[in-house]
């Protein structure tokens, strides 16, 4: 126990310089199936064999699937709600010389779920970081989603309120490549109404229970994507199309700044302006018109 009654859970800055951190064990950030559960790999199932203790966010999630390859390696929670109490005592656990395998509830750990506090606080504590890859929803999604692929902008669970929302799909309005996001089924289609009022109506993917009895991929465009769903079951990757090359992109919205300042030195109104702002630099109209709030707020 430390002097101060701490029962020796240290700081993760204290771990980086305790003479404890020496010892090589080993984290491994190990990918689980995001829904059929035999999309495992063969390296996965042997280290939470040879582990000496699993962190899963659910331990329920990550019971059954060790239940399903008789795997008996104890388990301990780890999630965002107790993150910061349970990654010093986790390194404690490294640093006895114990392994330890981090699992999410399903893909990889630390994308878009727990794990990014456990991972930087054992590589500074000099402990080995391992990564062993497998299921992850993202790329799953891209493989179907039959768009060119030369790159993505991953957004993760976008905002829940609507106004951060728009505002996070605006700022990538311009962005060339494909947009992806996961969503969750009672947001669907307000999020779904948003990427269509911020971007137009593009081609979208709603890859839905991916990898499940009742998986579902949707091709179409927004608008039909708008239609189509009300609130169905089942967690959602949404692959949406970038922006067409040529699109508007810094140097429009700084012309149109310029004109719209112009234009209202000139005494034209609002509605005059932004009309004739969108029409002589190709932007939305309701680009020019967030342009022109923005300068007068």
């Amino acid at each position: 126990m430390r002097p101060d009654g701490n029962d020796g859970i240290f700081t993760l800055i204290e771990y980086a310089n305790s003479p404890s951190a020496c010892t090589m064990s080993t984290l491994y950030v190990v990918a689980t199936p995001i829904g059929n559960l035999e999309d495992i790999t063969v390296r996965a199932l042997r280290v939470l064999r040879e582990v000496e203790l699993v962190a899963a966010e659910d331990t329920r999630v990550t019971r059954r699937l060790l239940a399903r390859y008789e795997i008996d390696t104890p388990l301990t929670s780890y999630r965002e709600h107790n993150a910061a109490k349970k990654s010093p005592e986790l390194l404690e656990t490294l640093a006895s010389g114990s392994d330890i395998a981090l699992v999410s509830d399903a893909g990889t750990p630390a994308l878009n779920d727990p794990g990014a506090e456990l991972v930087a606080g054992a590589a500074a504590a000099g402990f080995d970081v391992v990564a062993v890859p497998g299921a992850s929803a993202p790329a799953a999604a891209v493989s179907v989603a039959g768009m060119p692929m030369d790159g993505f902008v991953f957004l993760g669970f976008m905002p829940r309120r609507r106004r951060d929302r728009l505002s996070l799909l605006e700022s990538e309005a311009d962005t060339t490549r494909p947009l992806l996001a996961f969503e969750t089924p009672h947001r669907l289609r307000a999020a779904l109404a948003d990427l269509l009022a911020a971007l137009g109506d593009r081609r979208v993917v709603v890859a839905r229970e991916l990898t499940k009895l009742h998986e579902e991929v949707f091709r179409g465009t927004l608008s039909e994507a708008v239609d189509r769903f009300e609130e169905p079951k089942g967690e959602v990757t949404l692959v949406i199309e970038g922006a067409p090359d040529g699109a508007p992109g810094p140097s429009d919205r700084d012309e149109a700044v310029k004109l719209l300042a112009r234009l209202r030195e000139g005494g034209m109104r609002a509605r005059a302006a932004v009309d004739l702002a969108a029409e002589q630099t190709g932007l939305p109209r309701r680009d020019v018109y967030r342009l022109w709030l923005d300068a007068h707020s």
